[in-house]
Formats: C-alpha cells, structure tokens, sequence
C-alpha cells in the first residue's frame, strides 16, 4: 500500500483528495435565493410595521393602506418643490 502512495503523482492524489471532499448540498443554490428574498421581503414589512406604529404612533395596519403611502409621497413631493 505504501508502494502506492509513494507511486502516484501530486496531481493524482490532489484530485483524490477533491473527490473525497465532495459532498452534496442540503440546500440547493436556487432555494437558498428564494428564502433570502423571503427573509427581505419579510423584514421590510416588519420594519414598515414597527417603524409606522412604534415611531410613528399609528396603528400597525395602517401601514398598507395606499392612503398612508400617499401622505408620505405628498409629504416628500412638497419638501423637494420648495427647495
């Protein structure tokens, strides 16, 4: 066996080594790229949650309502007018 060893290439036993390292992944890539924009989607409401009703002392569902965001969007438009 050490005969073997002592045979072989760098190059052979570099890719031995490779072919023992690999392993199949749990998650695959496309999974993991729908859960992280999940987890963004996720937290932006959250944070539009808490940033409406505990800043803002509104009550938390208000935050989806198209009235709310025209108020924030006249709001805005009126500042940069004058400026």
């Amino acid at each position: 066996m050490k005969e073997e060893q002592v045979t072989k290439q760098p190059n052979e036993q570099r890719t031995e080594r490779r072919k023992k390292r690999e392993r199949k992944r749990l998650f695959p890539i496309w999974l993991r790229l729908v859960i992280v924009a999940a987890l963004i989607v996720i937290s932006t409401v959250v944070g539009a949650i808490v940033g409406y009703s505990g800043l803002g002392n509104g009550k938390p569902l208000d935050v989806f309502k198209k009235a709310t965001w025209q108020h924030i969007t006249d709001i805005v438009e009126k500042d940069t007018k004058e400026n």
